[in-house]
């Protein structure tokens, strides 16, 4: 039995990547343009953002948590950073205060969930709308323009002429954070919360606290996210990172996250977010609706999730 358990668990971790390998076959042969350096490189780009925002959704769903507010944080981060900068604050310290806006933003949700003991799913579905009317607010709705030159080198530059900036934050992260999660005594807590926080909690584990910092650090990640974002658009959009809710809880299910909590990986949630990349290109190559994606995308989720309560009720969890 322990010998099974163990295959179908290895078996549920390749599945994403042999997702990802299929679908990549499949496109080779239907287009000729699909593995392309220019166009893998593109793929980096366009899943860049998500999955940088992936790996705190990921962490935060691994806890038994859900953040719908990564989005408008984004923009949010994005428009203060861009406005600091037109207003010829030094790229540097401009970042800076972007970064914060994002933790700002994680901490108020962290401390809703963690003190206020609101549901995190109402929790960052208000700070959603707060952020994002903020955003449109100071912006009154209109780009932020007028940036410096060096600043779009985090969104559109290449390392030696070749790897996109984007795609190395990416890289760098991911592997900071599969430390983290998987060789720290705060990623441990982080799967103990998910799994059983009451036993966490009885185990000496600071909760709340450890919540707290948790959406701290996804805010963090999200803000990252927008000012990259930005860099790459080379002006800060009110409007951006409207629906990337999807595409990031999207992201960490189809890596092998589990709503319930407990389980999940950064490695997964690349995977997700590369999947997702892979899709939405694609799409474009062989000239698919953007609205056959959307209903594409849903249907991955709602399988994902099947397939992850249909094994717990198998398994006996429920």
């Amino acid at each position: 039995m322990a010998n099974k358990n163990s295959i179908t668990h290895i078996m549920r971790q390749l599945a994403p990547f042999m997702s990802l390998l299929i679908m990549a076959l499949i496109l080779s042969f239907a287009s000729p343009y699909f593995l392309t350096v220019d166009n893998l490189f593109a793929i980096g780009l366009q899943m860049a953002v998500v999955a940088i925002m992936a790996i705190g959704q990921m962490m935060i769903i691994i806890s038994a948590g859900i953040d719908l507010s990564v989005g408008s944080v984004m923009a949010l981060s994005g428009v203060g950073t861009t406005m600091l900068m037109a207003q010829q604050l030094p790229i540097f310290p401009a970042i800076l205060i972007g970064l914060f806006i994002g933790a700002l933003c994680g901490a108020l949700a962290g401390a809703l969930i963690a003190w206020g003991h609101i549901p995190p799913f109402i929790a960052t579905l208000g700070i959603m709308g707060i952020a994002r009317g903020i955003a449109l607010l100071v912006t009154k709705g209109v780009p932020v323009f007028g940036l410096p030159e060096k600043f779009n080198f985090l969104g559109g530059g290449r390392v030696f002429g070749v790897l996109p900036v984007p795609v190395l934050f990416v890289i760098v992260l991911a592997v900071i954070f599969h430390i983290f999660l998987t060789r720290t005594v705060f990623g441990r807590h982080i799967f103990a919360l998910g799994s059983n926080p009451e036993a966490a909690r009885l185990s000496g584990v600071d909760v709340a606290m450890k919540l707290f910092k948790l959406y701290i650090i996804n805010g963090v990640l999200c803000g990252f996210a927008g000012i990259v974002m930005a860099s790459r658009l080379s002006t800060g959009q009110p409007t951006a990172g409207t629906g990337y809710e999807l595409d990031v809880i999207a992201a960490c299910v189809i890596g092998g996250a589990s709503l319930s909590g407990g389980e999940g990986t950064i490695l997964g949630a690349m995977t997700g977010a590369l999947i997702m990349g892979v899709l939405r290109n694609g799409c474009n190559l062989l000239n698919i609706s953007a609205f056959w994606q959307q209903i594409a995308i849903g249907a991955i989720i709602i399988i994902a999730v099947f397939s992850d309560q249909y094994r717990k009720h198998k398994s006996g969890r429920f």
